[in-house]
């Protein structure tokens, strides 16, 4: 067709590999851990912060890196992240300390700030209505690859080489996409506006706080000590941005956004089902290995189903999309999604992995099917000029609900485990199913209560789960609006150049 760039499917290649390298990162590193911490010598402590460091500082500063986008170029900060990021995992690998590991995870956290918002507003942007969907897809595949290859690419990494090659393997990988992004992507950017440097340190100070809040809610409680603290910097800075945005004449974020009803129910429903799914690879990658006896790349492998039906869901999905709108998507895709999540929890500790594998393929379909046609229906509503701020908006929804079903679901695993231990237990083997397996060499028995405690524990936690996505699928059916791509937009365009933007806003 006329005026699509010749080279979006290069550009798209890009993309999914600055995409990529995160996945990759952020999952690899959850396998190298143990191998660090002893090489390192580090505290639980320590550990925490290697973790978390990264978290905090992505989410924070999400909105301010997708605004910049907008206003000096996508390519130019995506380029300025991958940079960034690079630079820092090759730091990394020359650390020797827990403090320098966490000052390079800060580093990284910065620059995968700058890529994520970017890419998906290049998408987009590059992509017009009728492609946009297989794109998305595309992408979205690329994403769950990179989720379920990458702890057997680091378990693989680490039995081979050492902890430091988690970092160094996005070196490379970083030096092609930077590279073919110079050669094949073009510069994309919003109309010039006044910066907004008070919404910048709001919503920076007021995220970054919330995220804390989350990680130190299984720790301290919801509103205890330090936990309320973060919680009322957060309601206060969170609450001064949206007060501040809503009255400065050129707002870093539209609000406006959230009063368009595929806007707002995609949010919402992304956020549940995120809580939902906050938890599973936590709750998964324990039962595999704590109960089954898994390896980590074996634990790693067992997520291929998943990978593989996510791929499906992922291609139907794309040439569904245009026949039947989004919403049927995202109900269908949720209410496999929770089907699966209530299947997981009927396993007990003498299971084993054919039930787990059928429920994980259940929740790939599902997920294939309908998170892309759920950021469709979010992503539909964004002016072209606000694409990096947009993107911005759903990455930091998605991060804020995973990082609180990793808390709540975290908390209901640990808290039901230790109720389900026999009378008796020490508490070492209360705290964790690893301490009690420790404790329990040479005593079957023992172990096998463990097991039956984490087993009957991860049911209730996944039966939550389902509950969140069914709330996501509610949610749905009850705010979005059904538009099929190509379909008139619910206000009329106006004449001349808003033409293009019109074309822009369907998905």
């Amino acid at each position: 067709m006329e005026g699509r760039n010749p080279r979006r499917w290069w550009i798209l290649l890009v993309l999914c590999l600055s995409t990529l390298v995160l996945v990759v990162d952020s999952m690899a590193l959850t396998v190298a851990v143990p191998s660090m911490t002893e090489d390192l010598k580090a505290t639980a402590q320590d550990t925490q912060w290697i973790l978390d460091s990264y978290i905090l500082v992505f989410a924070g500063l999400l909105l301010t890196s997708g605004s910049l986008g907008d206003r000096f170029g996508r390519r130019k900060v995506m380029i300025a992240g991958l940079l960034l990021f690079g630079a820092a995992s090759l730091a990394a690998t020359l650390c020797s300390n827990p403090g320098e590991v966490i000052a390079s995870r800060v580093a990284m956290g910065v620059g995968g700030a700058l890529i994520m918002p970017s890419t998906l507003s290049i998408l987009i942007t590059v992509f017009d209505e009728d492609e946009r969907g297989k794109a998305m897809a595309a992408w979205g595949s690329v994403s769950m690859l990179g989720l379920v290859g990458s702890p057997v690419l680091g378990g693989v990494l680490i039995d081979h080489f050492s902890w430091h090659s988690i970092f160094f393997i996005n070196v490379p990988v970083v030096v092609v996409a930077i590279t073919a992004a110079l050669l094949l992507m073009p510069e994309s950017k919003g109309p010039w506006q006044k910066p907004d440097p008070l919404g910048a340190v709001l919503s920076a100070v007021g995220m970054t706080a919330l995220i804390w809040w989350i990680i130190e809610i299984p720790k301290h409680g919801a509103f205890g000590g330090a936990s309320l603290v973060s919680l009322l910097v957060a309601v206060g800075a969170l609450g001064g941005f949206v007060v501040w945005e809503s009255k400065v004449a050129e707002p870093m974020v539209p609000l406006a956004l959230f009063k368009k009803r595929n806007f707002s129910g995609g949010s919402l429903s992304l956020t549940l089902v995120q809580i939902g799914n906050g938890g599973l690879l936590l709750v998964l990658t324990q039962y595999l290995q704590f109960v089954l006896d898994y390896s980590p790349v074996k634990a790693g492998t067992a997520f291929v189903p998943m990978a593989v039906a996510a791929l499906i869901g992922n291609g139907a999905g794309a040439g569904l999309s245009a026949k039947t709108g989004h919403r049927p998507l995202v109900l269908v895709g949720m209410a496999l999604m929770a089907g699966s999540f209530v299947l997981l929890s009927t396993v007990d500790a003498d299971t084993g992995f054919t039930v787990p594998a059928v429920a994980l393929g259940l929740l790939g379909l599902g997920a294939g099917l309908a998170m892309p046609a759920a950021v469709g229906a979010l992503m539909s509503e964004i002016p072209a000029e606000k694409a990096g701020v947009g993107s911005a908006l759903n990455d930091t929804i998605q991060q804020a609900g995973t990082a609180l079903g990793i808390a709540i679901l975290g908390s209901l695993l640990a808290s039901g485990y230790a109720d389900k231990m026999p009378a008796g237990s020490s508490e070492q083997a209360k705290q964790s199913i690893v301490g009690a397996l420790a404790e329990a060499k040479g005593d079957p028995a023992a172990a096998h209560a463990a097991r039956e405690a984490f087993t009957s524990a991860m049911s209730t936690t996944l039966m939550v789960s389902a509950a969140g996505v069914l709330a996501a699928a509610l949610v749905a059916a009850l705010v979005l609006r059904n538009r099929k791509p190509g379909a008139p937009a619910e206000a009329p365009a106006a004449p001349g150049a808003a033409k293009d933007d019109v074309a822009e806003l369907a998905v």
